[in-house]
């Protein structure tokens, strides 16, 4: 039987999900740089958390952005914002990813290994058409 300390107690009841660090970094965009948040609300932002790679080597969470084909050369020109932004919740880097390409991508298996995340991108990839 394992006994926990207080204080390892209260900090298992400190556990930020990625939806809340996602959440949180559009509302700082949306609050400090509105010109951004124009673009990123054609977007779909979620936290990417690579865990562990095959060389076992840990890689810290970061923010992955799903953007239109129309948008995305307009949002990466704004990537340095974005990453003080993403740095300033503690994640290391931002990542601007073509939402229509991966949707045309004949050979991708996002559908079936992730369908929710599908579902959102060709909703954003589709909806500006």
């Amino acid at each position: 039987m394992h006994i926990f300390t207080p204080a390892q107690v209260v900090l298992e009841k400190i556990v930020i999900t990625e939806e809340a660090l996602a959440s949180q970094f559009t509302a700082i965009v949306e609050q400090n740089h509105p010109q951004v948040w124009e673009l990123l609300r054609h977007c779909y932002i979620r936290v990417i958390n690579p865990y562990v790679t095959r060389a076992r080597i840990p890689h810290p969470p970061y923010i992955g952005i799903y953007c239109p084909d129309q948008i995305i050369t307009a949002v990466a020109a704004e990537k340095h914002i974005l990453k003080d932004v993403a740095r300033l919740i503690g994640l290391v880097d931002v990542v601007c990813l073509n939402a229509t390409h991966l949707m045309s991508d004949p050979l991708s298996k996002l559908k079936e290994n992730h369908p929710q995340l599908w579902l959102d991108l060709l909703w954003i990839s589709t909806k500006s058409e």
